[in-house]
């Protein structure tokens, strides 16, 4: 979900919020009540990795030794090369 820096102009307040992006942005800032609460440039949709190992988990070994047959797969592949 889209987290989005807002900001009051009245007494300074800043806040980050997680919101949908269908959602409408706020406008009264939680500190003063008042409807200057303002969202931000920047900001919006964040990228978060969680969890360990994801190039180790997620990518094969490029060991070059397994790699005999043409097609790039292991030994065991029975695939001919085409011409």
């Amino acid at each position: 979900m889209p987290h989005y820096d807002y900001c009051c102009t009245s007494c300074g307040y800043q806040e980050e919020v997680f919101q949908k992006i269908s959602e409408e942005p706020l406008k009264i800032c939680p500190s003063c009540r008042q409807n200057n609460f303002q969202r931000q440039p920047g900001g919006g949709v964040g990228l978060h990795f969680k969890g360990t190992g994801f190039y180790i988990t997620d990518y094969p070994s490029s060991s070059t030794s397994d790699q005999s047959c043409p097609c790039g797969k292991n030994s065991s592949c029975s695939s001919e090369p085409k011409n």
